[in-house]
């Protein structure tokens, strides 16, 4: 079980609201709980209703503002909707976090073995699902005067070819030209390449021989990467601490890839 992010000082989204794809378990959550801690009401917004009302109830029993909404990233018009009730419910949107996506090793096949249905699901949740959700939130954003997305990319991104990993290879792109698109509102559009996490799906999903192998042989920083790691990037990105960063994606690897 991890150990929740220490906060010293004041809280650094008091009074902001932060919408959260994939919010309901994994990182969604962690992020969730984070923003939560540091006084931002929180939206869960994920395709499991029940386990984002879940989330939502441990949130509230915290005494922290919270509401689950369903949403499907690739559903340009369910997008829409979970945003007007955001905004409804808690009157704008201040912080995006493009969380949701398709992954591991499923989806880390070569383009001949993984069938067109299945790639085109992965381009509309992963690439295009961010799309839709930084368009939904961008006019609540501007009218309240700018805020910070963040989008989830991966340390595949960087290396493989697979088509996960060109998914979030346009991930990267989307960041620059996003980042680029929507300055003019004050928004700011980073991204964070995760590397291999301690992560309960992750761990499940690759042999012990071959993470070890990664750990102690290809990262310079010789222990896998917790779920902290990534929540410490994401309130940086987000917050005001990073007001003059954007369109950037920030590598969480143990210095995995390094290269100039």
């Amino acid at each position: 079980m991890m150990s929740p992010v220490r906060f010293d000082g004041p809280m650094r989204f008091e009074g902001k609201i932060a919408f959260i794809t994939g919010g309901a378990i994994g990182f969604g959550r962690a992020f969730a709980e984070a923003l939560a801690r540091e006084g931002a009401a929180v939206v869960i917004a994920d395709v499991d209703t029940a386990t984002a009302a879940s989330t939502v109830a441990a949130l509230a029993a915290d005494d922290r503002r919270a509401l689950a909404v369903e949403c499907d990233v690739a559903d340009e018009a369910q997008v829409e909707r979970a945003v007007a009730q955001t905004v409804d419910d808690f009157g704008g949107v201040d912080v995006l976090i493009n969380n949701a996506g398709l992954h591991l090793l499923e989806y880390n096949q070569p383009f001949a073995v993984l069938d067109r249905a299945k790639l085109r699901r992965l381009l509309d949740v992963n690439v295009v699902g961010i799309v839709n959700c930084t368009m939904a939130c961008r006019a609540s954003m501007a009218a309240r005067g700018g805020g910070a997305v963040l989008n989830i990319a991966s340390m595949a991104g960087h290396l493989s070819t697979t088509p996960y990993a060109v998914s979030k290879l346009a991930v990267r792109g989307l960041t620059v030209a996003l980042a680029t698109e929507l300055a003019p509102d004050s928004i700011r559009v980073n991204a964070v390449s995760p590397g291999l996490m301690a992560t309960e799906n992750a761990i499940a999903d690759l042999p012990q021989e071959l993470v070890d192998q990664f750990v102690n042989h290809t990262q310079l920083v010789r222990r896998l990467g917790q779920m902290d790691d990534i929540v410490k990037a994401m309130l940086y990105l987000c917050s005001e601490d990073a007001s003059f960063v954007t369109g950037e994606t920030l590598r969480v690897t143990g210095g995995y890839p390094l290269y100039l």
